[in-house]
């Protein structure tokens, strides 16, 4: 599988593994220190449809926002920054430490702010995360294993395809029976009424209406076939 940017617009399978597939989450407060990093990282920059967190790895099925539909990031505060460098034709402000601030001074007066960009916004949540866990755990190095993969999804029936095997993978790693068992995964949020900010109503219209997507997630699915296409290999 080909190691890509993400492009604005377009839907992926993203799959992240720990290095030498070695365990992300220990306890329940990891899974939910994750969320709450992935809420603050990844929904400037993209919707998500799927996910399900596994011991030491996780699958999403996401759509990267179109370039106007990303916003701005918040300016930080510009005390103590004294130098600066001419990128092209813009100067850009740097601290002593060589920090570059959320925006970008033009000659004419006045800051710009800076875009989200999706591939940063990833790589921060998984620089955020892995220093937490390497806090609470007292380890060092690398978490996660590099590159991630990343797979565009442009065919209608693969749709429906990514939502059945992501919320099926807690079942073929035999973690319950059932994905309705199984709480670090979109699927108790698909059937659920409870706001949120998961695409849900676009993944049910993937089945149709909920009765088929619940009858879907009952039947049993070749998660090896898919490992094979996707280049997973798990």
């Amino acid at each position: 599988m080909q190691t890509e940017v993400l492009k604005y617009g377009h839907f992926y399978h993203i799959y992240y593994r720990g290095v030498d597939s070695c365990d992300l989450f220990f306890e329940p407060d990891n899974y939910k220190h994750f969320l709450g990093l992935y809420d603050k990282h990844i929904s400037p920059v993209a919707d998500t449809y799927v996910w399900v967190l596994m011991p030491n790895h996780f699958h999403l099925l996401v759509r990267v926002k179109e370039e106007k539909e990303i916003g701005y990031i918040p300016i930080k505060p510009l005390s103590g920054y004294k130098t600066a460098e001419r990128v092209d034709g813009v100067e850009r402000i740097r601290d002593e430490r060589g920090n570059i601030p959320s925006a970008v001074f033009h000659p004419d007066g006045g800051f710009m702010p800076k875009k989200y960009n999706p591939v940063i916004q990833f790589s921060h949540l998984l620089n955020a995360y892995a220093q937490a866990f390497n806090k609470r755990f007292e380890r060092t190095g690398s978490l996660f294993q590099h590159p991630y993969k990343r797979k565009p999804i442009d065919n209608a029936r693969y749709f429906k395809i990514m939502v059945l095997y992501i919320h099926n993978n807690p079942v073929h790693h035999g973690f319950c029976s059932h994905p309705v068992e199984y709480p670090w995964s979109s699927y108790l949020t698909c059937i659920s009424v409870k706001p949120t900010k998961l695409q849900r109503d676009p993944v049910i219209g993937w089945f149709n209406n909920l009765a088929e997507f619940k009858l879907l997630h009952n039947e049993k699915m070749n998660i090896e076939k898919i490992d094979k296409w996707l280049g997973l290999g798990e």
